[in-house]
């Protein structure tokens, strides 16, 4: 088994300390980078809300990006990294 190495990553305005396999190190930071790009989007097309909501909107853009169909190969590299965060994070926070 491949041993885990702990990053920090960024995600709005709060910082969250992860643990992944050296290997998926790259595509979980291209993960971070679109989505902390998308927040930047949706800060300025929709001003006057707090970080919560703009993170709740790029999680609604994504959902409805995959069903629809029209998720391209990035994005399906971004669901599959979300999908090992996620895994992580709850592995970190004992669900």
């Amino acid at each position: 088994m491949q041993a885990l190495i702990a990053i920090n990553i960024p995600i709005g305005d709060r910082t969250y300390r992860i643990k992944v396999a050296p290997a998926d190190e790259e595509q979980v930071r291209k993960t971070i980078k679109i989505i902390n790009d998308k927040i930047i989007e949706f800060k300025t097309e929709f001003a006057g809300k707090d970080m919560q909501d703009y993170i709740s909107m790029v999680l609604l853009w994504y959902a409805t990006q995959m069903q629809s169909g029209k998720a391209t190969v990035m994005e399906k590299e971004v669901t599959d990294a979300l999908q090992k965060m996620e895994g992580q994070l709850n592995k970190i926070l004992g669900l």
